[in-house]
């Protein structure tokens, strides 16, 4: 004997690869994603249909605009490999909802993998739980309750609500022409503050930053910016990344439309003033925590999220509401105030996603609507076309921090509660996270 180790044994390519199980998990992941889901989700699901369908040492990529899968069955045989790209993205949570569903149940064996391929067909054919009249309808409702919030009557949420039918009409025209959707914000956008631009010029300037701070509530992007913190947080860089620049992209039309609309006000003399800018609210009244219920609700509607979690997202938003005037009142900082009451609320809405088996996007994303910073924006903007650019500076960089406070916050209650659970969805436990067991960034 020279003393050599051992050649190891030839493996035999006794596991076969089923094409339709690959293209099975690819099509779910790439309705996942389309829908709205985070990047680890994604590919926590499509993790557990690979081995509910057993294909061999899977590996699953997932990027924001592709995905990509390949199964190894050894002994020399050639891996099969198939990817997908992402062209369009469109929240729909009904059917992130209802495909969550299907991977749970093919997890544990009660599907088949021909049944499997019928009930995907069904769920992208299906249609959302409400008429399409309502989803649109239902933007102009957050503007409208963003209103109430900021201290307008009536009148003004309705005409915050027509600015914002007719921001997102000419939108929809424009996506129809084929223009970008940058320009499709920065358009809706200018249309609300034109509206408060009127308000100003009618001699009621008082009214007009409560109807652009409804209007832009409307546009904020909530879904991105809570799926780009999540996936910055679990290691998906490469997503993060991409989810980031998509909120900068969209926050940037949204100021853009803005700044333009009140750099022409003030050039052709309306009085627009920081001083008519209303403050954030120092006491809890009914009529407030009434106003951001309907946010999350008509928020979650316009989502497209099931109906069973409307009444969460509704209790939700009146929630976070509450512990941020609360914490508003021991004299926290508003970004602090923000990460604290999101961060309660991503508890809860964690705990519930949990409880019922749903994913946790549906729950948290509407919930966190009544704190998203439509008035720091507008304040920004009034204040670098007004003399004051370096304040309008703080006021803008005031309201990123804000909006990702909310984002890491809501974040940081998914974390606790995973902390603590045993077993989630498609094998998403404590030890299913790689990123989570890598060094510490060497």
């Amino acid at each position: 004997m020279d003393g050599s180790p051992p050649e190891p044994p030839e493996e035999e390519p006794t596991e076969v690869v089923d094409p339709r199980a690959v293209d099975l998990v690819l099509r779910v992941g790439e309705l996942l994603l389309a829908s709205g889901e985070s990047t680890e989700r994604v590919n926590e699901a499509m993790l557990g249909l690979a081995v509910a369908y057993e294909l061999p040492r899977c590996e699953v990529q997932v990027t924001l605009t592709s995905l990509l899968v390949s199964a190894h069955p050894g002994g020399g045989a050639p891996p099969m490999t198939g990817t997908r790209a992402i062209r369009r993205r469109t929240p729909a949570y009904w059917r992130l909802t209802a495909l969550h569903k299907l991977v749970q149940d093919a997890s544990i064996g009660m599907v088949e993998l021909d049944e499997a391929h019928k009930r995907l067909a069904e769920i992208k054919r299906g249609r959302p739980p409400y008429p399409a009249w309502l989803l649109v309808v239902s933007l102009g409702l957050v503007s409208a309750s963003g209103s109430v919030l900021s201290g307008g009557g009536p009148l003004v949420a309705t005409t915050a609500f027509i600015a914002t039918l007719l921001g997102d009409r000419a939108a929809a025209y424009l996506a129809r022409r084929g223009i970008a959707e940058f320009f499709q914000l920065t358009v809706a956008a200018a249309i609300g503050a034109a509206a408060a631009a009127i308000v100003v010029a009618m001699g009621n300037p008082g009214q007009a930053a409560t109807v652009v701070t409804g209007a832009i509530l409307a546009l904020l992007p909530g879904r991105p910016l809570v799926a780009s913190i999540q996936d910055g947080i679990t290691g998906d860089l490469v997503s993060a990344g991409a989810r980031v620049l998509e909120v900068f992209f969209m926050i940037a039309a949204i100021v853009a439309g803005l700044g333009g609309v009140v750099y022409i006000a003030v050039s052709m003399g309306v009085p627009i003033d920081v001083s008519h800018l209303p403050t954030p609210a120092a006491k809890l009244e009914p009529v407030a925590v009434i106003a951001a219920a309907a946010i999350s609700l008509t928020f979650a509607v316009s989502l497209a999220t099931p109906r069973d979690v409307l009444a969460a997202a509704a209790l939700g938003g009146a929630l976070i509401w509450v512990l941020y005037v609360v914490a508003r009142g021991w004299d926290v900082p508003p970004v602090l105030a923000a990460a604290v009451a999101a961060t309660i609320v991503g508890v809860l809405a964690s705990w519930l996603a949990r409880r019922h088996g749903q994913p946790v996007m549906p729950y948290v994303v509407p919930m966190i609507g009544p704190l998203l910073p439509g008035t720091a924006l507008y304040r920004g903007m009034v204040e670098l076309n007004t003399g004051s650019p370096s304040t309008g500076v703080l006021s803008l960089i005031g309201a990123v921090s804000v909006a990702l406070a909310l984002g890491a916050g809501v974040n940081l209650g998914g974390e606790l509660v995973r902390a603590f659970q045993r077993v989630g969805l498609s094998a998403s436990g404590r030890w299913a996270r790689p990123a989570a067991r890598r060094t510490r960034g060497f």
